[in-house]
């Protein structure tokens, strides 16, 4: 049995020093260590030694079995080191090739000229409100001098949720929860910016979603000619201080008189061309005197206040600003197209 334990022990010596992976030193182990390898089978026999040879063949099967032991773990080592030091090799970097600079990203074009009208009126004196997107059709409509029935609604093609709620079609009712929070007892200076919703068919100049911005201010002796001095300021901010604006009369439920405002076409200066279809003027926004009937039902006597209100499409005077041809582009995602605004808040590159 002593004679079997070393020729076991030399084999198995002499096959690990061969190995030449990890998969063949496994298949040794189990050759010669495992349950049914050739030690275990030896060891098995010891039961008809005396009991003056079993401890002496115990010993040295023990001496064989930590020799084996000891060399695979050696050639394992070996072996792994082998092959990190191979794998290194081939997955070297070079370390002198220049980095990848991380991609940064930057505020959306509307989110920019939102923030850019934003500056400007918070610099006039204007807070800036925001409101639900759900709204009743009480703050919607009837507050805005629209009750159920006026001809006026067929202008706003709305999305009904209920009878009495719906996706707001503009941002006027936040002018009017504003005006009911202050009980009809202080002056209101505000602009609210939001998304606003009209079943409308998707064009290069129409959109189901967009953005709008209006304005209030409410106080004593408010007249029109501080609407078109505010209006004026906002267009030469915006577009440039060479830009004129003309007012033209309107209509509009919740103001009375009612404006539109045209700029002086940026590209004729007025002369008249295609973009501005030969009028020397492009139509940006409304407003007017707030409706005596929209300051009482927000709790105002229209004989001591009076006040003028304005709303824009900041997704318009985005593509007037910087010639932008179809509002979709402001919705598709398209990287190519929103990264060229990046480097400059509210402006391109």
């Amino acid at each position: 049995m002593k004679e079997q334990l070393e020729t076991i022990r030399r084999e198995a010596l002499s096959k690990v020093k061969e190995a030449h992976d990890l998969k063949e030193l496994q298949d040794i182990k189990v050759t010669y260590l495992g349950k049914k390898g050739s030690l275990t089978s030896v060891l098995r026999g010891m039961g008809k030694l005396s009991k003056e040879e079993r401890p002496v063949v115990g010993e040295i099967a023990n001496k064989v079995r930590e020799a084996i032991t000891n060399e695979i773990d050696e050639k394992t080592e070996a072996l792994e080191q082998a092959a990190l030091e191979a794998k290194l090799e081939n997955e070297a970097l070079d370390v002198t090739l220049p980095g990848r600079p991380p991609q940064v990203g930057g505020p959306h074009l509307l989110t920019s000229i939102i923030e850019e009208i934003e500056d400007l009126f918070i610099g006039m004196g204007y807070e800036v409100k925001e409101g639900p997107e759900v709204e009743t059709d009480y703050f919607n409509f009837e507050a805005m001098n629209m009750p159920k029935g006026h001809p006026a609604r067929d202008m706003q093609d709305t999305f009904y949720i209920t009878n009495e709620l719906l996706l707001r079609t503009h941002t006027s009712p936040v002018q009017a929860r504003t005006m009911q929070q202050y009980g009809g007892g202080q002056p209101v200076k505000m602009i609210c910016p939001g998304k606003v919703y009209r079943r409308d068919t998707d064009d290069a100049t129409h959109s189901h979603q967009f953005t709008q911005i209006e304005g209030l201010y409410v106080d004593k002796n408010v007249r029109m000619s501080d609407l078109k001095g505010t209006l004026d300021n906002f267009a030469k901010s915006i577009f440039g201080s060479d830009r004129e604006i003309r007012l033209r009369p309107s209509f509009f439920p919740f103001t009375e008189p009612s404006v539109e405002m045209d700029i002086s076409c940026k590209v004729c200066k007025g002369d008249g061309c295609s973009v501005c279809k030969h009028s020397g003027w492009i139509e940006i926004l409304g407003g007017g005197m707030v409706h005596p009937n929209v300051l009482e039902m927000a709790g105002y006597d229209s004989e001591k206040y009076t006040g003028f209100a304005f709303g824009m499409g900041p997704d318009r005077i985005a593509m007037l600003k910087y010639g932008i041809d179809d509002i979709r582009h402001f919705y598709t995602n398209d990287m190519r197209f929103l990264t060229q605004f990046h480097h400059e808040k509210g402006g391109a590159q």
